[in-house]
């Protein structure tokens, strides 16, 4: 699952679905949103795909997180940076690894802070096993079933690659 070809074949798939999708919802004015880091670097690929007009969005939603007792605050957090109001726009939030569905709740938190967006579609590079809310991608690169204790980790930005580690590694 590692080689750069297959990861660049999974976001030139997932550029496809995401174009099919924009136009059976007639959307042609889209924000395109992503979550810090390995979000962006599949959003900036997607982005670059779908040929956006606007620019591309990202968020850091380390304040917004509800694990931080588990996973302590990172030292040097980025601000978000969205380049247009998000008030009645249609966005496309991107993220890496969707597991427990945290960090899209979070992300979904700020980017409501900043307005109401008309919609929100979720694209995700990879979608794993171990759900703990609701919350469901609407373009998935690929699934992937990891037993517990392992975590999916996109590395990158130039190449990009997937490894699958131990928790605590």
């Amino acid at each position: 699952m590692s080689s750069i070809n297959q990861i660049d074949m999974l976001i030139c798939s997932m550029a496809n679905y995401l174009n099919h999708h924009l136009k059976t919802q007639n959307r042609d004015d889209v924000l395109m949103v992503g979550i810090q880091t390995g979000g962006v670097w599949v959003a900036e690929r997607l982005h670059a795909l779908l040929k956006l007009p606007k620019p591309l969005g990202q968020l850091n939603i380390a304040f917004y997180r509800d694990d931080f007792s588990r996973i302590g605050l990172h030292p040097h957090v980025k601000p978000s940076s969205l380049p247009l109001e998000v008030e009645n726009h249609h966005i496309i939030l991107v993220d890496d690894v969707l597991h427990t569905g945290r960090t899209i709740r979070a992300a979904l938190n700020e980017i409501f802070d900043y307005g109401r967006p008309a919609s929100v579609t979720l694209a995700v590079l990879v979608e794993r096993n171990g759900r703990e809310l609701p919350i469901q991608p609407d373009i998935i690169g690929c699934s992937l079933c990891v037993e517990p204790g392992k975590h999916i980790k996109l590395c990158g930005p130039d190449p990009l690659s997937l490894e699958i580690r131990t928790l605590h590694e």
